[in-house]
């Protein structure tokens, strides 16, 4: 087989759930609304129930409703059966996943699920099956095709429903009037939480090169040589006057000043830019990208307070 047949072979894959995604999209009614209703008005947590491939779905899905407000929990129909039913409180919700609807371990379990809850929402390719019969609300995620050319592995099906799920999830948010720092303060370790809490005093060099205005081209280059920014602030008491880089000694040099005579005030860059410590490092982030720079001095009320460095932010995931 060459390459254009192993192209044309996932083309062919994609064209197929697309098309079945297009008809889950022409499906969603009023059962999908009140859903999402019972679900985000309910005094307990939304407990998802799977077997087999829908059990990775629900899986997904509950580590999606997590991740934006919605509590959940999985469990598996084959654990349920076997003692891990006590897990289901009667005000829970619970979402029973299953293509056919009546596997074994679900026909079995529904019940169950129906009297120790106080909803239960099928999730199923089969409106006849025995989860339908026992559900107060039906998602349809029936498909006419599997994307398997043998038409036996899940494929088609369980797209539709992770994507079902990710619209449970998007409707719930919106709903719950979900927002981006909620978000954040479930995602504290990774980069997307950094970027939506973090704050400049967190990156803070350990450095804080500072020389006065009046200080000698020697004291500069003792100062900038010191710390690993090649950069130091020049000041005048409390208040920031200017910047001086290596850049800037280097084209000092270039010009053959007479570097005895030569102060601080002379050759640094007046008025730079700043930001408060207080602010997100995201935001430090923009001015050192719009602006070309590899450094940002930091301020507090106005007032030098350090060095935050390009590299460090890069480091920590910031963009």
């Amino acid at each position: 087989m060459d390459r254009t047949n192993i192209i044309s072979i996932a083309k062919s894959t994609l064209e197929i759930e697309i098309s079945e995604l297009e008809k889950l999209k022409n499906r969603i009614d009023d059962q999908f609304a009140q859903a999402v209703e019972i679900i985000h008005s309910a005094k307990g947590k939304l407990i998802v129930v799977g077997i087999g491939k829908s059990a990775h779905v629900g899986n997904k899905i509950v580590a999606t409703l997590n991740s934006t407000g919605t509590p959940s929990q999985f469990l598996h129909a084959s654990e349920a059966i076997h003692g891990d039913l006590g897990v289901i409180q009667k005000q829970d919700v619970v979402l029973c996943i299953s293509n056919s609807g009546n596997s074994p371990e679900i026909a079995n379990l529904v019940p169950y699920l129906k009297d120790y809850s106080s909803a239960l929402i099928g999730m199923t390719g089969n409106k006849s099956s025995k989860l339908a019969e026992f559900s107060e609300f039906i998602l349809d995620t029936h498909v006419d095709v599997e994307a398997c050319p043998n038409k036996l592995a899940p494929t088609s099906s369980t797209t539709i429903q992770m994507a079902l799920g990710d619209a449970l999830a998007v409707a719930l948010m919106e709903l719950n009037e979900f927002k981006a720092n909620d978000f954040a303060k479930f995602h504290p370790g990774g980069s997307l939480g950094k970027n939506l809490t973090s704050r400049v005093e967190q990156f803070l060099s350990s450095q804080k090169p500072q020389v006065s205005e009046d200080a000698s081209i020697r004291d500069v280059i003792i100062s900038i040589s010191a710390s690993s920014h090649g950069i130091t602030v020049v000041t005048n008491g409390d208040q920031i006057i200017g910047v001086i880089t290596d850049g800037d000694l280097r084209r000092m040099l270039m010009q053959g000043e007479d570097i005895g005579k030569v102060l601080a005030k002379d050759i640094m860059s007046a008025n730079p830019r700043t930001i408060e410590k207080e602010s997100l490092a995201k935001e430090a982030m923009k001015i050192l990208k719009e602006n070309n720079i590899g450094q940002l001095v930091v301020t507090e009320n106005g007032k030098y307070f350090g060095i935050i460095d390009l590299h460090k932010l890069l480091d920590e995931g910031i963009n």
